[in-house]
């Protein structure tokens, strides 16, 4: 289990920091458009969001994809010569 872990990319990034960091890089509107969900669309707030997205597991896996979609074209942008 602990190789499995290893070879997750969200290993250790909870999900209250995913959505802050997209809620940080889109704005909460951009990311209603993005992920059509009602918490991200009508009063918007990361306590509803978090709440919402523990529940519902294909919800959260379209948040994380678009996180690690994110945090790669981040890395990507940051890298310079690297």
């Amino acid at each position: 289990m602990a190789e499995e872990q290893a070879n997750n990319p969200l290993h250790g990034v909870s999900l209250a920091r995913i959505v802050d960091s997209l809620v940080d890089h889109y704005g909460w509107e951009e990311l209603g458009n993005r992920i059509k969900i009602r918490c991200f669309t009508h009063d918007p707030s990361v306590k509803s969001s978090l709440k919402f997205l523990r529940k519902t597991s294909w919800a959260r896996q379209k948040v994380e994809h678009l996180y690690l979609t994110m945090e790669k074209s981040v890395w990507k942008g940051s890298t310079g010569n690297h």
